[in-house]
């Protein structure tokens, strides 16, 4: 009879786990590209938007206008400098996530290791017991075999 593997409840728990870390490293992975989405966004935009200030200073812009876009540039400035630490931010998050990930990974590794030898262990158990019925079964007919041949040898042999 091979015995249970003693550690599958853990087994269990640390797959749930890895699960979870998985599912959460990709929320993770996904909100870092929105983040470097957003930034790269405002980055274009700002580039668009100094090309067009650009432009009107060659053009002949009133300063009203000069100001209002350099204004709006301070505005995207800001709004990129806190994008920046929004996607530093859930760089940091997304990292945090990977390491989880891999000590998940890792357990679930050592376990599976040690799952794999335990099913071995066992298996060489069972082969040794079947061996060993096989060795009695064989013993007992070779010496049922034996006693018939020196009950026919003992017997009386007629004469003719």
């Amino acid at each position: 009879m091979t015995k249970p593997f003693s550690l599958a409840t853990l087994m269990n728990l640390v797959e749930h786990s890895n699960e979870s870390a998985t599912r959460k490293l990709g929320l993770l992975n996904q909100q870092q590209q929105s983040a470097q989405q957003k930034l790269d966004t405002l980055l274009e935009f700002r580039r668009d938007y100094q090309s067009q200030m650009q432009k009107g200073t060659q053009e002949g812009m009133s300063p009203i206008e000069l100001r209002n876009f350099q204004q709006f540039i301070y505005k995207l400035d800001d709004a990129i400098a806190q994008q920046r630490k929004q996607l530093e931010k859930s760089q940091a998050s997304t990292q945090l996530g990977r390491n989880e990930f891999d000590v998940t990974q890792r357990k679930l590794k050592s376990l599976d290791t040690l799952r794999q030898r335990h099913i071995e262990t066992q298996r060489k158990i069972a082969e040794k017991a079947e061996q060993k019925a096989q060795d009695e079964h064989s013993g007992r007919a070779a010496a049922r075999r034996m006693s018939d041949h020196e009950e026919q040898d003992n017997q009386p042999k007629n004469e003719h």
